[in-house]
Formats: structure tokens, sequence, C-alpha cells
């Protein structure tokens, strides 16, 4: 019975994988929003202003990030709680594709919300005399709250691996 109960169990972690699945549609939805913003910043480069020109670069480099994490944590969290990806040596397998545990994972998860965070932050103060100083305060604090969380999971990382 027990061992039944633990294959059970063990297998369930398939369920995970219609999840993952899931996540390279919304990648999917992302590169449509992307090329979408592409054509919305075709005409600025002619007619628009320099700062509204940077704002849009700097969302599409926000989505190229975001694209990234989604990747990150669909193809490690694959690996790590599922299965192992069998790809042939020819194929262009990622380096750190099977070298990330779910540690790091974490670590790099927290990093690139850091980052991303740091592409709005600036976007907001780029158009800051529209903004009400409260909320560009709360904007800051929640980011130092976002660094503060990274660093203090590196650090707990690095403690507990000692």
């Amino acid at each position: 019975m027990e061992r039944t109960l633990e294959r059970l169990i063990y297998g369930s972690r398939w369920l995970m994988a219609p999840i993952y699945l899931g996540m390279s549609l919304v990648l999917i939805a992302l590169a449509v929003k992307f090329f979408q913003e592409i054509y919305h910043f075709v005409p600025l480069i002619i007619h628009g202003a320099e700062s509204d020109m940077v704002l849009k670069i700097l969302s599409l480099v926000d989505m190229v990030l975001v694209g990234g994490l989604i990747v990150m944590v669909m193809l490690s969290s694959y690996e790590n709680f599922v299965s192992r990806l069998d790809l042939e040596e020819s194929d262009e397998k990622l380096d750190w594709l099977g070298k990330m545990d779910s540690t790091s994972l974490k670590n790099k998860l927290a990093v690139s919300i850091v980052a991303i965070s740091s592409i709005h932050l600036l976007k907001l103060f780029m158009n800051a005399e529209n903004i009400p100083n409260d909320k560009l305060l709360w904007y800051v604090v929640i980011h130092l709250t976002f660094v503060i969380s990274a660093f203090a999971m590196g650090l707990l990382d690095k403690l507990t691996r000692h």
C-alpha cells in the first residue's frame, strides 16, 4: 500500500507538464505583444520625441527580460520537478540546462524581477512630471523591497551552502 501511494505521489509530478506547456503559450502571447509594440515603435523613429522613443525601447527591453524569465522558469522547472530533457548533443542545448537547481532558479528569478522593476522605475522617472510624488515614493519603496528580498535570498543561499 505504501509503495503504491509513493509511486502515485511521485508520478503526480507529471501534472506540472501541461502547466509548463501553458507557459510556452504565454511566451507566444508575449511575442505577439512584442511585435505589436514594434509596429507602434516604427513611427516614433521619425515623428516621435526622443523621450517617447526611449520609453518605448524600455518597454521592449522589459518584454525581452520577461520572455527570458519565462523560458528560464519553464525549462529549468520542468527539468527540476518533472523529467530531464533528453536533447541530442547535436541540438542547440543551453549551457545552464540541467545545472540549475531550484535554489539558483529562485535567485535568478529574484534578480530578474529586480531588473524588470528597475526598468519600470526608470520609465516612471522619465515621466515623473505626470506622476504624483507620493506614488513615485511607493514605487521606489516597492522596488527597494524587491532589491532587499533578492539580496536576502542570495545571502541565505550562501549561508546555507556552507
